[in-house]
């Protein structure tokens, strides 16, 4: 008659509240937070009134509710719940069996330390800022950025300053969106990438500020952002900005992959 609390009902609780931490903790950049607060609550009350109090009218109409909310949920915290798993899945221990498992992982280094590829961005970046012209440049590195590619207008040229230059003029047609830069070649430009809407991004910065920290909240990739309003350089990478970039901190960060 009496319930016996062992290890592996204390192991359970452990993962599980661990598992619901970890997700508020992603979730709390995002203006889902109260959203999520309040499911936990409803799904303490049903808890209490199903399985505690055993309630069976009430318990059943809340059973009904929790099944079919399970698919709401999903619809609802979609990019939180893809956000999560990217997460876990770029954990250092993970990133390290997963970077051991990619072939391409070998090659994609070789390019993205080559030093005449790495110039011709930091000259690009230093004469727009000069000149405020706005400019959004994504660097791929170990996660795949196929489906923004597909998004922008194929390019696959030889990375050049000139090239860059001209991309971001303001008359140019494809000056509007990402260009995205793999294994030492332009793969395409005018890309659409994801925007965060993370109510802790400074509201001095626009649209491609944005698009860089959404950008870097679901790849690897390092983001580099011209500001067309102050000429300013800044640095997205895995969630987090650096803004006031030098020439010196941006030729470490493209040789590095990151900050």
């Amino acid at each position: 008659m009496f319930y016996t609390f062992n290890i592996k009902d204390a192991i359970d609780i452990l993962l599980t509240a661990v598992i619901l931490f970890y997700f508020y903790r992603v979730m709390r950049e995002t203006r889902s937070v109260r959203v999520f607060s309040g499911v936990l609550i409803f799904i303490t009350f049903w808890i209490v009134i199903s399985k505690i109090l055993e309630m069976k009218l009430l318990g059943s109409i809340l059973d009904q509710l929790i099944n079919v909310g399970a698919i709401a949920l999903i619809v609802l915290f979609q990019s939180e719940i893809r956000k999560f798993f990217y997460e876990l899945g770029t954990h250092n221990r993970m990133g390290r069996l997963i970077r051991y498992l990619h072939s391409d992982r070998k090659k994609q280094g070789e390019y993205r330390h080559r030093r005449e590829d790495i110039y011709p961005i930091v000259m690009a970046c230093l004469n727009m800022s000069k000149q405020k012209v706005g400019a959004l440049i994504v660097l791929q590195n170990s996660l795949p950025l196929g489906d923004f590619i597909d998004t922008g207008e194929a390019i696959d040229a030889r990375v050049s300053q000139r090239l860059i230059e001209n991309i971001f003029f303001k008359n140019s047609p494809l000056h509007d969106g990402a260009m995205i830069v793999k294994e030492g070649r332009i793969m395409a430009a005018a890309c659409i990438m994801p925007t965060s809407h993370d109510v802790d991004i400074p509201k001095e910065f626009g649209l491609r500020h944005r698009a860089a920290k959404g950008t870097s909240n679901e790849t690897d990739a390092l983001s580099i952002v011209v500001s067309e309003e102050t000429g300013g350089i800044t640095a997205a990478y895995r969630s987090k900005f650096k803004t006031h970039v030098t020439s010196e901190e941006l030729e470490e960060m493209l040789m590095q992959g990151g900050f």
